[in-house]
């Protein structure tokens, strides 16, 4: 089944065209009112195509919210003083491991929460896992020791986060933009889900898995 969006932006581009080609009609029979009424709409049409298609781009690798669900499942697996393997499972099938330093296991994402307008259009509430890093449970070890962090978002073109902040335009649309986060003690081998829901991010401990380390 298509994307809505990508039905809307073919749309306003036929009507684009439709318009234009009408503007084209009204201007061989001279009627100058009526050619730059059609130009008129030629150009919005074409521009709020123009719109939702940027609007797709900056969306790219935001997955669609509409209750709490699982964002990532974890691994944790201790390596030595303060230091842990992550293993993560990605609802697209990725999956990335990261050493890290630090007691804890820390995640965050981008929510982006759209206005009913928007949801009528197909934009519904969308959120992107951004960082996974070690997180150290005293200030002072944060302060001095050393910090890991890595980047679990997609390289894209555009990001719909960073556009709502420098422009306007889309403040008719986005309802809120805004960044979670959540940790968890990483001092046992265990494994966790990550889980997102309108409100943010949350982590829950599914069961303590056996330290390969110590079969070792």
């Amino acid at each position: 089944m298509p994307d809505f969006k990508i039905v809307i932006i073919i749309l306003f581009a036929v009507l684009s065209i439709a318009f234009f080609i009408t503007g084209i009609v009204v201007l061989k029979k001279r009627r100058l009112f009526g050619m730059a009424a059609s130009f008129i709409l030629a150009l919005l049409m074409l521009s709020l195509g123009a719109l939702f298609g940027t609007i797709t781009i900056a969306t790219k690798g935001y997955r669609a919210l509409t209750r709490e669900e699982v964002a990532a499942v974890v691994k944790t697996e201790p390596i030595g003083p303060s230091r842990f393997q992550a293993q993560l499972h990605l609802p697209d099938g990725r999956e990335r491991i990261f050493t890290l330093s630090g007691d804890e296991f820390y995640v965050d994402a981008h929510i982006l929460k759209w206005k009913p307008i928007a949801n009528f259009l197909g934009l519904h509430t969308s959120y992107e896992l951004d960082r996974v890093a070690g997180r150290y449970s005293k200030l002072e070890d944060e302060q001095t020791k050393i910090r890991t962090v890595f980047a679990l978002s997609q390289e894209k073109p555009v990001d719909m986060f960073n556009l709502r902040r420098r422009y306007t335009l889309f403040r008719p649309l986005l309802d809120a933009e805004y960044g979670s986060a959540t940790f968890i003690g990483a001092d046992k081998a265990a494994e966790f889900e990550v889980r997102v829901s309108t409100t943010g991010l949350l982590i829950r401990k599914v069961r303590e898995v056996p330290s390969t380390s110590a079969k070792n």
